[in-house]
């Protein structure tokens, strides 16, 4: 209730000094009621919607790439020490690096069409699956493992009921960083190059110094990502019940 109460004073505030009292020039920071015209404005005339689709579409692509492809390194690199030793170094490279800086390179490998999208997303998730998967498996107890081989199970019941219940936590501990990054390699893709995409009308906004516009973009990137956020947090209830009983 005090956090609403808040925000609504805020935007009142917000309003009125762009507005009536000008203690802001709304060239620069327009009222709250100017971008929510200007998104009235983007669903009214429909053309959203494929921007919506572009962008949702690559980084829901990235982030499931990145997963599986994280997931399968990770076990390969957890239980092959020969894998380990080639696939940790290029993953702790990659993870030195703001990978954003890549977006430039792949558009260049791949054009300005979906595929550098999802590739800028699915590098920017699949390092971070990669250590989740690699260091759930580390932490494993060694003693644990013991004892269901002293009761007779074998290297799958050992997978099944020891690893893959440790790597499930970590992962889903993450999936809303995740979650994030696959966003954010989406939009920055189409920020740097593509003709359509929120990225691409966050640049147009740009170029056409359209703070509103700009805005009103952000607003709904912020809204997008909080329920992807929302989503993957369900979905970590569900998956680890037992965690949260």
């Amino acid at each position: 209730m005090r956090r609403t109460v808040a925000l609504i004073a805020v935007l009142v505030l917000w309003e009125l000094a762009a507005g009536p009292l000008g203690w802001v020039d709304p060239f620069y920071l327009p009222p709250p009621s100017d971008i929510g015209a200007t998104l009235a404005d983007l669903f009214a005339g429909g053309d959203i919607y494929q921007h919506l689709a572009s962008t949702f579409g690559a980084a829901l692509a990235g982030l499931a790439l990145g997963v599986f492809i994280g997931a399968l390194f990770g076990f390969s690199a957890a239980l092959v020490p020969v894998l380990a030793e080639l696939l940790e170094p290029v993953m702790v490279l990659l993870n030195a690096i703001p990978r954003v800086i890549l977006a430039p390179l792949f558009i260049i490998w791949l054009g300005i069409g979906m595929g550098s999208k999802i590739a800028l997303s699915f590098i920017l998730v699949v390092v971070l699956t990669f250590f989740s998967v690699y260091n759930g498996i580390r932490e494993v107890d060694v003693r644990l493992v013991e004892r269901v081989r002293t009761l007779g199970g074998g290297s799958w019941m050992v997978l099944r009921e020891v690893y893959i219940p440790s790597v499930v936590s970590w992962v889903m501990s993450n999936l809303k960083v995740a979650v994030g990054f696959a966003f954010t390699g989406a939009v920055v893709g189409e920020f740097v190059a593509s003709t359509r995409g929120l990225g691409y009308l966050l640049s147009f906004a740009q170029t056409t110094y359209n703070a509103s516009l700009s805005m009103a973009l952000i607003f709904m990137v912020v809204v997008v990502v909080m329920l992807l956020f929302s989503a993957a947090g369900w979905l970590e209830r569900r998956l680890l019940r037992w965690k949260y009983r």
